[in-house]
């Protein structure tokens, strides 16, 4: 049956007194926040909202009628009421008088931004003629399951005629715009007693004189439509049954983790793209099930998951009971050349003389039977909503074809949509890209303050961030404090000790399988010791060692191996220290380790060329400020070698520099920022001091 949060029905939301005092076009705002918090309702992005409200003009002051509706890429469940675009009213309808037909609907998004009230600038949607030409006050668009499953059916017309009776009208195909616009409008006033109808292959517009009271006609049409699938489908197996069966959650992981970097690798030629990863029952149970190669392939049927996931996923030749990881990754090139070409063809039967030029051919959506579902796209926000939107499509799927045929949207009105100029347009006026956009970075001692800094730095240009440490309330902290800052799609963690080589191993397939891959790995995990010569015993030399080279070489093996498997080079950077370059004096375990770092970078940066990996050493000095290696006993050792206390220590340090300055956590994070960006793509074997200056450390 089809697939709901514990296939119940949706909730209704409206509370009165949430709703009591509010303006008409709070209460549409209101109204559109509770409809989009519900992903059953419509996906991110999906869907519109409008409310025709009486609004005082600033030039006349006379009273007018204004449409507030969802401006072009808002997102109803999180937008707020700068997320309307406003147009007069008596504006939108004059336009009727400049159409000139279908052959030219498009030029009439141009006349938009001249029915603009109060200089409003966020930009009016395709969809805004839907909502003008309807002739109530209130209007809903969603992109409900249980909705696209009847719009996207063989005989959806007889189905939603049997469902709703003269509740809900139908209307035949037609690609958003003024034409459909006209449709609706003609519609209304034809069958007056309606209170919505059902676009075939789209999705439900409803209405109604109140916000209230056209928020309940769009879930209550949902229900009706929800228990009516639930019902036709309950003894009717899933996509025709399950053929094979899922691996262990561990197991799926593993699988995911050998993928990702490989598949990153043959899709990032353009753009560093980044992966995300679902397994859920829902996703389980279509790459499990015996019709879920001939439904894939039809192709999504609504514009808004079309748009977001291709023209048709890539199912991997993966078998879970053979378990043939490797024949698969051996056959990946080929299998993802297959599909380039087969997009290819698609572009070249399906263009127009002006037609935008052939975009990116490779598959969004990779299936994958006993594993689960990954998606790849330009960021982790993207890949996920896409991976959110094929759930969507699963779930239409599920219902359409248990209760008749499935129908994708027809392969020529697929590529209308996705290359047409109005969407290549809003394209064209994307922001460019932050420099480490689509990027992913692992850092190690990321709780601490140089740790923390460098993510933050990071995260600010884009990058998505894996944080690792041994202390795991210190990761907890740094984690949350991030993900207020940057979202949670962008920041995860993983608890690693970088002596304990399997913690190391599963710390690179975590981050494989949260984004995909790595770029960027940074090495600092640390400690400090101080001790004279003497009185250093082995232990205290040997965990020196261990967590300052050895640490350092397991990580950086493991960044290697999926460096490698990407093709796509990379960036290796140590944070290590003056020390590795200048003795200090009683800090011989510590200083020698340091050297053994900065010596081991360079051995690496020999074996990374030829893969474009690159590694880089960054030496910080007396960076007391946040670190987590100036708390305690190391902190007391220094300050009792150098004769001075504790808060004269760095000070002293301040004052011991050619310039006189102190070093912040912020200062080695941009050191680690210049290694990590492009800007330093021709940089490898180099060592950067951040020290504010020591002859000492000079490395010529």
């Amino acid at each position: 049956m089809l697939k709901t949060d514990d296939n119940q029905l949706l909730e209704n939301r409206w509370d009165p007194e949430a709703a009591k005092g509010k303006s008409d076009s709070e209460l549409l705002l209101y109204r559109s926040n509770i409809l989009g918090a519900d992903k059953r309702v419509t996906n991110y992005g999906g869907g519109n909202t409008s409310a025709k409200v009486m609004e005082t003009d600033p030039l006349t002051g006379e009273a007018v009628e204004v449409l507030w509706v969802k401006g072009s890429g808002g997102d109803i469940g999180s937008m707020t009421l700068d997320g309307f675009a406003t147009l007069y009213m008596d504006k939108l309808t004059a336009l009727k008088g400049l159409y000139r037909g279908v052959e030219f609907e498009d030029e009439m998004v141009g006349y938009l931004p001249h029915c603009t009230f109060k200089l409003n600038p966020r930009a009016a949607s395709i969809d805004t003629p839907l909502h003008a030409y309807v002739p109530r006050k209130h209007v809903d668009h969603v992109h409900a399951d249980a909705i696209i499953a009847i719009a996207a059916s063989k005989n959806s017309r007889d189905l939603t005629r049997e469902i709703f009776g003269d509740r809900i009208g139908w209307l035949p195909w037609k690609r958003p715009g003024y034409e459909l616009g006209l449709w609706l409008e003609k519609f209304c006033l034809e069958t007056p007693e309606a209170e919505g109808v059902v676009l075939e292959s789209h999705g439900l517009f409803t209405w109604a004189e109140t916000a209230k009271d056209c928020y309940d006609c769009t879930i209550d049409v949902i229900n009706v439509a929800t228990d009516w699938l639930g019902k036709r489908t309950a003894d009717v197996p899933a996509f025709g049954g399950a053929v094979h069966e899922s691996l262990s959650p561990a197991d799926r992981r593993r699988v995911a983790a050998r993928l990702m970097p490989a598949i990153r690798g043959f899709v990032s030629g353009n753009q560093h793209m980044v992966g995300h990863f679902n397994d859920t029952e829902t996703v389980l149970e279509f790459v499990n099930a015996r019709d879920m190669k001939p439904l894939a392939a039809l192709g999504t049927s609504c514009p808004d998951h079309f748009l977001r996931t291709k023209i048709r996923p890539l199912v991997v030749g993966f078998d879970p009971a053979q378990n043939n990881i490797e024949e698969v990754l051996d056959g990946l090139p080929a299998q993802i050349a297959a599909y380039r070409e087969d997009y290819a063809a698609y572009y070249e039967r399906c263009k127009h003389e002006n037609s935008p030029a052939m975009r990116d051919p490779n598959a969004v959506v990779y299936l994958i039977p006993g594993v689960g579902m990954i998606t790849f796209a330009k960021d982790k926000a993207t890949a996920r909503i896409s991976g959110e939107f094929y759930v969507n499509a699963i779930n239409v799927m599920r219902g359409a074809s248990a209760v008749s045929d499935y129908c994708g949207l027809p392969e020529q009105e697929a590529f209308n949509i996705e290359y047409w100029l109005l969407e290549e347009a809003k394209l064209q006026r994307m922001p460019r890209p932050k420099s480490l956009a689509g990027r992913v970075a692992l850092i190690t001692g990321g709780a601490g303050g140089i740790g923390s800094a460098t993510a933050d730095r990071y995260l600010s240009e884009g990058a998505c961030v894996m944080l690792a440490d041994i202390n795991a309330d210190g990761l907890q902290a740094t984690k949350a404090a991030l993900t207020q800052k940057f979202g949670q799609d962008v920041v995860r963690s993983v608890l690693m000790d970088v002596t304990d080589e399997a913690a190391v191993v599963n710390a690179l397939a975590e981050t494989a399988v949260e984004f995909g891959g790595i770029d960027i790995m940074v090495s600092n995990a640390g400690i400090a010791s101080s001790a004279p010569v003497e009185d250093t015993t082995l232990e205290l030399w040997n965990r020196n060692m261990d967590i300052l080279s050895t640490g350092y070489f397991l990580v950086s093996r493991e960044a290697f191996k999926v460096m490698r498997t990407q093709g796509m080079g990379g960036s290796v950077v140590f944070v290590a220290s003056k020390n590795g370059l200048a003795a200090s004096p009683n800090a011989s375990a510590y200083c020698t380790a340091k050297a053994s770092e900065i010596h081991l970078a360079r051995c690496l940066a020999l074996e990374g060329a030829d893969v474009g990996i690159r590694v880089n050493v960054v030496n910080p000095d007396a960076v007391l400020q946040g670190s987590k290696i100036w708390e305690g006993e190391w902190l007391e050792q220094r300050a009792t070698t150098y004769g001075t206390d504790k808060q004269g220590l760095q000070e002293m340090y301040r004052n011991r520099s050619m310039l006189k300055r102190s070093v912040l956590p912020e200062d080695i994070a941009e050191a680690c920022y210049f290694f990590a960006a492009d800007t330093s793509s021709k940089s490898t074997g180099n060592i950067l001091n951040v020290d504010a200056g020591n002859v000492q450390a000079f490395t010529r």
